[in-house]
């Protein structure tokens, strides 16, 4: 059974990956790196640059596995391997201790999710998931993706139970409002009894909010991959996917 999509023609690279070529086979370099070309098992029928273009494919078109497998020439139980196998590889690498001229920017974000153990009921009207996003203030790119949560936590508290927080020490890090208590740098509010801010004080939210921006514009350049609209994939399979979309965003962004 011949496939449709492959590596081998440049032209199916960026419309399912984001990448350019040569972001794309530094990917692949990367996780050949990993072990991506370790076999268990039955051997791979797919070489592994459309083995990664496959997992790609299904984050960014959210199709069934069972609709994308023809698409590479392969069974469905064969695209299953692939995704169990080279998702935790597309993973991002783990944080590096902050630089001392490194600022944070975190937000959360609510993913659809049907497995019930990390999404409920949430503020969109969807059963959801919370996923704490950190980014680089100056590059933009993601630094850590916290543990999902149920989307009916706040922010405050998925901050320190999504494992956020222990990413964030030692850098200023700057959030919204919904984050007091948390010591992270947030917008001036008004105090009770307080009818207005001071003209100082307008200034720096203003300031902070140019700043917050960025992270605002990082997920919505993740939320373009159509897994983390409708996310079918049980227990850590959402992490595991926001981790590998996370991978592709910061090569995206990496000329």
């Amino acid at each position: 059974m011949g496939g449709v999509i492959s590596a081998d023609d440049p032209k199916w690279i960026e419309p399912f990956s984001g990448l350019t070529e040569v972001q794309f086979a530094r990917l692949v370099a990367l996780v050949r790196r990993r072990g991506g070309d370790i076999q268990r098992g039955r051997p791979w029928r797919l070489p592994l640059e459309d083995r990664v273009l496959l997992v790609a494919t299904y984050w960014r078109t959210n199709l069934t596995l069972r609709q994308v497998a023809p698409l590479f020439g392969v069974s469905k139980s064969a695209a299953d391997r692939i995704l169990d196998h080279l998702a935790p590889l597309l993973a991002i690498s783990p944080a590096r201790r902050p630089r001392k001229d490194t600022v944070y920017i975190v937000d959360g974000t609510l993913a659809p999710a049907r497995d019930r153990s990390v999404a409920a009921s949430s503020k969109n009207y969807r059963c959801s998931t919370n996923l704490q996003v950190v980014i680089d203030a100056n590059s933009r790119l993601v630094v850590a993706i916290g543990l999902p949560l149920p989307g009916s936590r706040n922010d405050c508290r998925a901050f320190t139970e999504s494992g956020v927080d222990r990413v964030c020490r030692g850098a200023p890090t700057i959030a919204d409002g919904g984050y007091q208590g948390t010591g992270l740098l947030i917008p001036h509010r008004r105090r009770r009894g307080q009818t207005h801010l001071s003209p100082h004080q307008e200034a720096e939210n203003a300031i902070h909010r140019r700043a917050r921006a960025r992270v605002e514009h990082a997920l919505s350049r993740l939320k373009h991959w159509k897994i983390l609209r409708d996310c079918r994939l049980k227990g850590n399979g959402v992490h595991q996917a926001m981790l590998g979309i996370a991978r592709l965003h910061n090569l995206a962004l990496t000329r």
